[in-house]
Parts: C-alpha cells; sequence; structure tokens
C-alpha cells in the first residue's frame, strides 16, 4: 500500500464553505483508504461522512473493485489514467460518465485507473445516463479566438465542459454568477491570482470574477458552471 495512503476515512466536512475560493494542487492531497481494498482517494470537497455531497479524486490499484452499490444521489466520472470498467464496458482516459440516481453498477479496474469523482451532485430531474470519449472529437469554436469547446453535459442551468486553450489565449474578464469549478488536466491556466498547473483543481464562488489566459503552455481544463447554489438531490 502506498506510504502516503491515510487510513483515516472521512467523517466530516471538508472544504465545504462555497462561498470561498478554493485551490488545491491535488499531487500534494494526501490519499485516504476508502471502505474496499485498493480504492483510494483524494478529498477535494465534501459535505457529509461516508455517504456525502463530495469531489475527490480517487485511485484503483490494479485488481481492485466495489461491491454492486446503487448511486442515490448520482455519481459523474472523468478517467484521468488507466482503465476504469464496469457492466456498460471499459472505459478509458479521457471518457466521461455520469451515473444518475439509483443507478447501480459493480466497477473495478484490471490495471488500475485514476478518476475524477463527484457524487451527490445531480439536481433533480437529471436522469440521463451520459457516456462520451472525449478523444472522439465535437469539439467547437469557442468565445474567443484560440479556445475549442467540447460540450459534456448541461441541465438546469449547469453546464459541463472541457475547454482546450491554445498558448497565449487572453479571455474576457467576466463574471460567474453560479460559480465555477476547474480541473487543470494540462498545461498551465491562469488568471490574475496565479497560474494552476495540470493536476490543480479550483472552485470559486457564485458571483467571483476573473480573467483568464494562457502562456505559452496553452492548458486543457474541465470546466463546471452553475451549480454552486443549486439544488441538489441530498444524501
Amino acid at each position: 500500500m502506498s506510504p502516503e495512503l491515510e487510513h483515516a476515512a472521512p467523517t466530516s466536512n471538508f472544504n465545504d464553505d462555497f462561498d470561498s475560493r478554493v485551490v488545491v494542487r491535488t499531487a500534494d492531497a494526501p490519499w485516504l483508504a476508502s471502505p474496499h481494498p485498493g480504492v483510494e482517494r483524494r478529498l477535494l470537497d465534501r459535505v457529509g461522512g461516508e455517504v456525502a455531497r463530495a469531489t475527490s479524486i480517487v485511485r484503483y490499484t490494479p485488481g481492485s473493485r466495489f461491491e454492486r452499490h446503487v448511486h442515490g444521489g448520482g455519481e459523474e466520472i472523468l478517467v484521468l489514467e488507466g482503465t476504469f470498467s464496469d457492466e456498460t464496458g471499459d472505459h478509458t482516459v479521457g471518457t466521461y460518465l455520469r451515473n444518475p440516481p439509483d443507478s447501480a453498477h459493480a466497477p473495478y479496474s484490471r490495471d488500475g485507473c485514476v478518476l475524477f469523482v463527484k457524487l451527490w451532485q445531480f439536481t433533480p430531474g437529471d436522469t440521463a445516463a451520459v457516456r462520451i470519449d472525449t478523444r472522439d472529437g465535437g469539439w467547437r469554436q469557442g468565445l474567443v479566438p484560440g479556445l475549442k469547446v467540447l460540450p459534456l453535459h448541461g441541465h438546469d442551468g449547469i453546464d459541463t465542459a472541457l475547454v482546450r486553450w491554445a498558448p497565449d489565449t487572453v479571455f474576457n474578464p467576466h463574471s460567474h454568477p453560479g460559480g465555477e469549478e476547474i480541473l487543470v488536466l494540462d498545461g498551465v491556466f491562469r488568471d490574475e491570482g496565479g497560474a494552476y498547473p495540470a493536476g490543480t483543481w479550483l472552485r470559486s464562488p457564485r458571483w467571483s470574477r476573473h480573467a483568464p489566459y494562457t502562456g505559452p503552455e496553452g492548458a486543457l481544463i474541465y470546466v463546471k458552471v452553475g451549480h454552486l447554489g443549486a439544488g441538489f438531490l441530498q444524501p
């Protein structure tokens, strides 16, 4: 087992002040044990105990698996490394999944994988199952030159996408009435608050404002807007 793995399971809230800006360098966060051997997580935010509204980086060691279980509040997954599998098939790097409320599966990974996972963050009526291989294209021109957008999901004013920034792209100053969440997947994303390399997770509160841009590295980010303050299903 990894020496940086902490054995204490989450029992309390973490980064639960959604009116505050949070920046996490995920590589610096400790791995915490889950109830299932070989499945570990790095907490990003959490409201609740073992069953919680939560955002995490989850790691499956080779051969690890979960028993079949129900996601009462839904589950959103982006595969970051390796291959994640369940009854619906093998989901390789770049796959985006949404398992709606009350869906069930028995996930596992033969060779290991790392996932970005959000639990209990579905609004009422958001019942669509989603499977997208983001490597298959579908990119659209963004609002400024150098920006490409791959929409992943939208419902009830909440929108999720991948956004590819060419080197030295500058976006207009703007605000996010419903908040914004970003996971930097590649390159370096920047704004007036600093530079955020791959692996950085940012959560900016409702009505926050910034003027993002990239330098010579460019960037690829996962971004979700409109969800802070939303009426999610509750554990």
